[in-house]
Formats: structure tokens, sequence, C-alpha cells
């Protein structure tokens, strides 16, 4: 007897969850998330899980509950007798606690990949790690999508002449290179200088942007500070527009008020996380359709890299 797919979610992630299991073809599984007067909380399955591929889909964005209640769920599903328990992380949280930049620091990410696999997880979904080398911090498969197979054919929809791709800092170079490569377009850096974390310095761009339509990349937009301040050097220097792609949306403090008044046309996100206040210039677009070929690719042992390659993604999706 073939084992079934049953997808659930926890509660941060629930809204993308239900898409998700929608374009798979599947209702969210029965799950219910007890909580005692304290705050402790535990999950219940509440459908038989025995045997099955089990998808657990939480992102782990603040506050830890979020990341406690996907071990938990792990834990439950690996006590339940789940064959096989994947967990579907859209955003991976503390991915930029990825080494030791400085004396006495914790490696973040390398720790929580040490849980998930403690908890039971035979396998991890994600998308755009703040690091790609977090992959190694595992010694289990990981699944690392990519949202330049979202965002390329939105790009392309614009229609823009005398496109250049920017990256807002250095670290996101290679990210933004493979974009402006497939459309053959130039790119430059803006390389920031930092006091403290969240709190830029100086930042002076590398390369020319003079009467270009400039697409800024990104895979974490948080304060917004770096983005818009990166926008408004950009337009000082002559761009006739500048526009921002980011992947997970954490917006923090005064985000939505600095994206609201900066020289940005648009910020595109995807709902890796929920976006929780409105704003003009915000526009989200769904992961929903991406995760639910890896999972169906996973379960059908079936490989995963044509999510990567937008001239192969057309086909993986129908």
């Amino acid at each position: 007897m073939q084992p079934s797919v049953k997808i659930f979610s926890g509660n941060c992630t629930r809204e993308l969850a239900e898409k998700i299991a929608t374009r798979y073809g599947n209702g969210l599984g029965k799950i219910n998330i007890q909580r005692f007067s304290d705050g402790e909380f535990q999950p219940v399955f509440l459908e038989s899980i025995r045997g099955d591929y089990v998808f657990l889909v939480q992102s782990t964005y603040a506050p830890t509950d979020n990341l406690m209640e996907l071990l938990l769920m792990i834990d439950a599903a690996r006590r339940a007798s789940a064959g096989y328990i994947t967990a579907v992380i859209p955003y991976f949280g503390f991915a930029r606690q990825d080494r030791k930049d400085k004396p006495r620091v914790a490696i973040g990410s390398k720790l929580i990949a040490n849980m998930l696999t403690a908890a039971g997880a035979n396998r991890v979904i994600t998308m755009d790690l703040h690091a790609p080398q977090i992959q190694g911090f595992f010694d289990i498969p990981v699944d690392h999508l990519d949202s330049s197979a979202i965002f390329i054919p939105y790009i392309q929809q614009l229609n823009l002449e005398n496109l250049t791709f920017a990256s807002p800092d250095v670290g996101s170079t290679n990210r933004v290179r493979e974009v402006a490569s497939y459309f053959n377009a130039e790119m430059v850096i803006c390389d920031k200088q930092r006091k403290r974390a969240n709190e830029i310095a100086s930042m002076t761009v590398i390369g020319d942007v003079k009467d270009r339509n400039v697409v800024l990349i990104d895979d974490i937009i948080d304060t917004a500070g770096t983005l818009t301040k990166s926008a408004a050097i950009l337009k000082e220097r002559g761009a006739l527009s500048v526009r921002a792609f980011c992947t997970h949306p954490v917006l923090s403090g005064k985000a939505y008020e600095n994206v609201e008044n900066s020289v940005l046309e648009s910020l595109l996100v995807c709902d890796t996380i929920p976006v929780k206040k409105e704003c003009s210039k915000i526009k989200v677009v769904t992961v929903a359709d991406l995760f639910a070929v890896a999972i169906r690719n996973a379960y059908e042992n079936r490989s995963i890299t044509s999510l990567f390659v937008h001239s192969q993604r057309k086909a993986a999706m129908q």
C-alpha cells in the first residue's frame, strides 16, 4: 500500500500552508496546538499519520515559539510513527548567524539544524537561505528553493528598458549576478559599512546606474534601512527608477514607514512570512506553487532541479 501525503501547518504560516495544500490537491491535515495558561503549548495530530509522508509547514521567524512549535510537531509526528517527516520551512530563521564573525558568539543556524535533526526530521525544504552554505550544517537532505523562479517572470512582465540589477550589499552579489546573467544585464553593488546590527555607517555604489532602471534584489528585508538607503543613493547617482525584490518580508521596527517614505517605485516580497500592515508600495506574490511542486517531487522521488531554472520551471509546474 502506497503511503499517503499529509500536509500540516503550525499557527504562524497557516495561510501559506493552506495555499500549498490546495495547489498540491490535498486539504490541510487536522492538528491542534493546545495552549496552557502559562503559555506552554503542545501539538496534537487529530488523525492517523502512521507510515505516511508527513510535510510540516512552518516558517521560523520571531518569536521563537514558531521554531518550538515546529520542533514539537516533528517530535509528535515521529512518536506517531510517521513514515517520513519533512520540515517545510519557507523562511529559515537564525540564518544570519551562520559563522563566528566576532569572538564568543553562537552559530545559531548550525544549532537550529542540529535541533531539527534531533527532533526527527528526515528532510528539509526551504527557500533562499541567507547563506547557502547552511545546507552543509545538516546531515539530512535539504532542498533549497530559489525565489528567482518567481521573480524572473514578474520582471519580464515589467518590460523595462536599460535594465540594471543591484545588490544592496556584498553578501547578495552571487544571488543578483545569477538574475542579471539571465537577462544579460549589468549589475552594480552597494557596499555598506555598519556601526552595529541594523545601523549603517556609510555606503558607496560600485558601478554606473545613470539613466538606468534599477532592480534591487535581496533575500531578507528587515528594518528596510539598507534597502531604502541603497535606493536613495542609486537615485542620486542618476537611476531613472528603483524597484526592489526581496524574498522574506521580516519587516521589523520602522520598516513599513521606511518603505513608504522611500524613493522605491515598489517592493515585491514573497509570502514566506505574512505581511502585517498595509503599504501602498509593497506587493506580495505567493510561493505556494513552488513548494507544492517540491513536495510532490520529493514524495515521488523526482528531481527538483527544474524548479531552480526558469526555462524548465514552466514545464515542471504543468
